[in-house]
């Protein structure tokens, strides 16, 4: 058996992992009928739609209970990150916290009506749900990135959170998935940093660990400047190899899934991935264009996908 390479950040990252999973809440379902529960999950389909092509295409690839599931959770990470940038984001973000967690839901919200189902049926663990909502109230104010490791905590509370919930969603083996999760949710995150790093920016925040920009001779005023330079395409190639390493080592953990699940996870996985091949493809400028990948060429990746998310051994999923 291959041993997950295990860096010194993730330590602490599983622990919080570990301490959120065992606990499963006993999740009160408010009593819906069929037909406005339809409509709760159909609302949280469209949220995704409009927000998240990559996702909602991902999603897509799953059997249909548990596709409605992912995007109700999408929606609520949806709409609680849209709060923080909002004019009164802390109060708004902390009533929403509230409604998130509340035993019975807004019976006049669609999305808080979607989440209450989803989060009983699949027992989803209250805690991660608190750690979600933690982690993307640091945007709150500018954040403080040093090292790699401040980097890496931040995406555990927004990103590896919401990849631990998903496991809950999709079924898996065991606590020797979590660390996998873990991993794939911080470079989910870090992609998603390095594609918006000019967005960021102009919004008045620096995701990217100061040692390390400090390290290629960069400093905030380069971001400003948005200049793709030597030092910046160095700085960049570092970044992307290592981001590259973390889909690696993460990709083994697709096969701790249930196999319904599989080619969801390993698509999103890819797929993000590829947005680093076009960053590099334009010569590394994230301050004048948004790197992605079009509707043709994930259609056109999706066969290998799916032969390699088959080749997975499949192990006992409870």
């Amino acid at each position: 058996m291959t041993t997950l390479p295990r860096h010194g950040w993730e330590n602490r990252l599983l622990r919080l992992a570990t301490e959120a999973c065992p606990a499963s809440s006993a999740w009160p379902l408010p009593k819906l009928d069929a037909a406005r529960l339809g409509c709760a999950y159909a609302a949280c389909e469209a949220v995704t739609a409009v927000n998240s092509r990559s996702f909602h295409f991902a999603s897509a690839l799953m059997p249909g209970s548990k596709r409605r599931a992912m995007r109700a959770l999408y929606a609520v990470c949806r709409i609680s990150d849209d709060l923080v940038d909002g004019c009164q984001g802390e109060i708004a973000l902390q009533a929403w916290r509230g409604q998130v967690l509340a035993p019975v839901p807004d019976p006049q919200d669609p999305v808080l009506l979607a989440w209450a189902d989803t989060r009983q049926r699949y027992a989803i663990p209250r805690r991660l749900v608190e750690q979600l909502l933690d982690g993307v109230a640091q945007d709150l104010r500018p954040p403080a990135v040093t090292t790699f490791d401040d980097l890496a905590a931040y995406a555990y509370g927004v990103a590896s959170t919401v990849g631990l919930m998903s496991m809950h969603i999709i079924g898996y083996s065991g606590a020797e998935a979590l660390p996998y999760a873990v991993k794939l949710g911080v470079a989910l995150q870090v992609t998603n940093i390095l594609r918006d790093i000019g967005e960021d920016w102009r919004a008045g925040r620096v995701y990217l660990p100061q040692t390390e920009l400090f390290r290629f001779g960069l400093y905030e005023r380069d971001l400003a400047d948005g200049q793709v330079d030597h030092r910046w395409r160095a700085f960049m190639r570092f970044q992307i190899e290592r981001n590259r390493r973390l889909y690696a080592e993460a990709w083994p953990g697709i096969g701790r899934l249930h196999p319904d699940g599989r080619l969801a996870v390993a698509a999103a996985a890819d797929l993000y991935r590829e947005i680093l091949a076009d960053i590099e493809a334009h010569d590394y400028d994230v301050f004048n264009r948004r790197a992605h990948v079009s509707t043709a060429a994930k259609l056109r990746r999706l066969p290998g996908i799916w032969w390699r998310s088959r080749r997975f051994c499949a192990p006992t999923i409870s």
